[in-house]
């Protein structure tokens, strides 16, 4: 029953520090934080899509299968 009562105190503080002392970000400042990750993935996958691109143009030319 020890245990229990560990466990349910244990709860019961995570409970009280998320709700009185984690500060929670605002709407707007979760949405311009997505609009920021969103932004950065899509200008990371245009450059990775770039190089993958002018690597397949090398190695088709080194390789003579340019059709």
């Amino acid at each position: 029953m020890k245990v229990f009562n560990k466990l349910f105190a244990d709860i019961q503080e995570s409970y009280s520090e998320l709700v009185y002392k984690v500060s929670w970000p605002t709407r707007t400042q979760l949405v311009n934080s997505a609009m920021i990750v969103l932004v950065a993935s899509i200008i990371l996958s245009l450059i990775i899509w770039g190089v993958d691109e002018v690597i397949n143009f090398i190695m088709e030319t080194i390789y003579g299968l340019h059709k």
